[in-house]
């Protein structure tokens, strides 16, 4: 699973990459350590044209009574999102674009304590995790909400952990957001090796109240 990313891309480059008209109101960036249950970027498609919005990372299916009435759901298995009643409408009409600079894992040595590690994109430009989102309304209450795609981990990632969010590469951002028809379960496969970069950090992660960007550097052996 992925349970931490980091975002320092402005707001209004965000917007620039994407080709997205920004909400008034954005989650504040730079955030190196970007937590479940916070507002986060994410871009949709609605009426013909991309919005970037700010949605709770967390999805809350249309018959939870109240956020937390149910799972915390961060993360979407990409072999069962079809299937899930939780996420198979999302996955066929609504799926959506969130930007990080890359996101934390922790791995656990036989008998060892946990260590954190930040995985990140090889090359230029930012890490894109393919999601889907939902609207849920109770009681006056309304919320956006979404959830990050993970696949099986292949090669280096799956020493690690054996999960990894699905990651879109610009060319298939149209597909994913069902700009270019069908197609887009294909996409829901895991990035190999070479389009990765890993270097363990701090456990000053561990912490969700720890913030600024020595948390992605990497730490001294």
């Amino acid at each position: 699973m992925c349970g931490r990313f980091a975002n320092t891309l402005p707001s209004d480059a965000m917007a620039q990459l994407f080709d997205a008209a920004p909400a008034n109101t954005l989650p504040h960036v730079p955030n190196y350590n970007v937590c479940p249950t916070t507002d986060i970027h994410v871009i949709y498609r609605t009426d013909d044209h991309r919005r970037l919005v700010p949605m709770r990372w967390g999805f809350v299916p249309k018959w939870y009574k109240a956020p937390n009435d149910g799972p915390l759901l961060i993360n979407a298995r990409a072999e069962t999102l079809a299937d899930k009643p939780a996420f198979r409408e999302a996955c066929r009409v609504r799926r959506c674009l969130i930007p990080a600079d890359g996101f934390y894992e922790w791995h656990r040595p036989e008998a060892g304590d946990k260590q954190p590690w930040f995985i990140q994109p090889a090359g230029e430009g930012p890490m894109v995790f393919a999601g889907i989102w939902q609207d849920w309304q109770q009681d006056g209450q309304r919320l956006s909400t979404c959830a990050m795609v993970t696949t099986e981990a292949q090669g280096r990632m799956a020493e690690i952990h054996h999960r990894i969010p699905v990651m879109v590469r610009p060319e298939h951002w149209a597909k994913w957001l069902g700009e270019e028809g069908h197609g887009a379960a294909t996409l829901m496969c895991a990035a190999p090796d070479e389009a990765l970069r890993f270097h363990r950090v701090s456990r000053a992660i561990n912490s969700n109240r720890a913030v600024g960007p020595e948390l992605i550097e990497e730490l001294d052996e």
